[in-house]
C-alpha cells in the first residue's frame, strides 16, 4: 500500500461530533452499519475498511503499527479530534493509535479485546475443553472453497458449515465473498493468504513507545460470555489507559455489537454523552 493510497471510508450523518469505527479480522466497515445508523442523527460517523479487508488496498504484511498509522492519516484529515471505536483486531489498532497519536482522539472505545498477546491455542481459561482459537480454521476453510465451482451463496454457506458451525459467524464471513457483475466469478474481499501467513502478528500487541499512555476517557466493552477480556488483563489496560471504564454485556460473546446491538448502542451513547458534555 503506497503512501498515496487511502483506506476506504463510508460516512453517515451530516452534523455533530465525529465517531470513527474500525472492524475486526475478516470484517468491513459496514459491519458497524446498525450501530452507526443509531448515532447518525446527531453524529458524523465514519466506517473504515482496514488494509486487506473490504474496499481498502492490500499490503505486503500485517502490522498493527502500520495499520494504526494508516487510520491516523484518515483521522488527521478531519481536522478535529474524534471518538475512535475498534472491535477485536480493530480494538488493538485503536489502542496503538491512541498510544502513538493521542492528539487525534477525544475518546476511545475498545470492544472485546485486551492489549495483550493471545495464545495460539486460544485457551485463556483453565477449562481444557475450551475451543481453540478458530481463526486459523476459518481461513483454511475459506481458502479451501472452490470459488469456480460455486453457484450460490447457499453453496458457500454449506461449504463452511463444518469449520464454522455458528450461522452468525458464517454470515459474517460470507459478507466478504462477492460476485463480479451479473453471473461473474466469486472472490474474497479479504487477503486470506496474507492473513493466514501473518496470523501470529494479529495475536500479538506491539510494545508502545516507552512511557506512552492514553489519558483520555476510555470505554472498554466486553462480552460477558467471551474469554477475550479476562480479569488479569485489567492491570495492563489501566497501565496504558488509566481513565478506563469496563462494561460487560450479558448474553454476548466476542461479537458484542452484533449479538446485543441495543445494549451496545445504549452503552456507547451514554459514554458519548459524557465525553461530549
Amino acid at each position: 500500500m503506497s503512501s498515496e493510497e487511502r483506506l476506504h471510508a463510508r460516512t453517515l450523518g451530516q452534523a455533530g461530533p465525529r465517531v470513527v469505527f474500525v472492524h475486526g479480522l475478516f470484517g468491513q466497515g459496514k459491519n458497524w452499519t446498525t450501530i452507526a445508523k443509531g448515532l447518525s442523527g446527531d453524529h458524523r460517523v465514519a466506517l473504515l475498511d482496514l488494509p486487506n479487508h473490504g474496499h481498502s488496498p492490500w499490503t505486503e504484511r500485517v502490522d498493527y503499527v502500520d495499520m494504526a498509522d494508516l487510520v491516523a492519516t484518515e483521522l488527521g484529515s478531519f481536522g478535529e479530534p474524534v471518538t475512535l471505536v475498534g472491535h477485536s483486531m480493530g480494538g488493538k489498532v485503536a489502542l496503538q493509535l491512541a498510544l502513538r497519536h493521542p492528539e487525534l482522539l477525544c475518546a476511545l472505545v475498545v470492544v472485546d479485546v485486551a492489549p495483550v498477546e493471545y495464545p495460539v491455542s486460544g485457551g485463556r481459561t483453565d477449562d481444557p475443553d475450551e475451543e481453540a482459537s478458530p481463526f486459523a480454521a476459518y481461513i483454511a476453510a475459506m481458502r479451501a472453497m472452490d470459488l469456480d465451482a460455486l453457484e450460490t451463496r447457499e453453496d458457500a454457506d454449506a461449504a463452511l458449515r463444518a469449520a464454522v458451525p455458528s450461522r452468525m459467524v458464517r454470515s459474517f464471513l460470507l459478507q466478504s465473498l462477492v460476485r463480479e457483475g451479473a453471473g461473474g466469478g466469486w472472490r474474497w474481499r479479504v487477503n486470506l493468504e496474507l492473513l493466514e501467513r501473518d496470523l501470529g502478528e494479529l495475536r500479538g500487541f506491539p510494545d508502545p513507545p516507552p512511557g506512552a499512555t492514553y489519558d483520555g476517557p476510555v470505554l472498554w466493552i466486553a462480552g460477558a460470555d467471551s474469554h477475550y477480556v479476562l480479569p488479569q488483563d485489567r492491570a495492563r489496560m489501566d497501565e496504558l489507559c488509566p481513565n478506563t471504564r469496563l462494561v460487560r454485556v450479558k448474553n454476548a460473546g466476542h461479537w458484542v455489537h452484533s449479538q446485543q446491538p441495543e445494549v451496545f448502542l445504549q452503552a456507547l451513547r451514554r459514554f458519548l454523552d459524557h465525553v461530549e458534555r
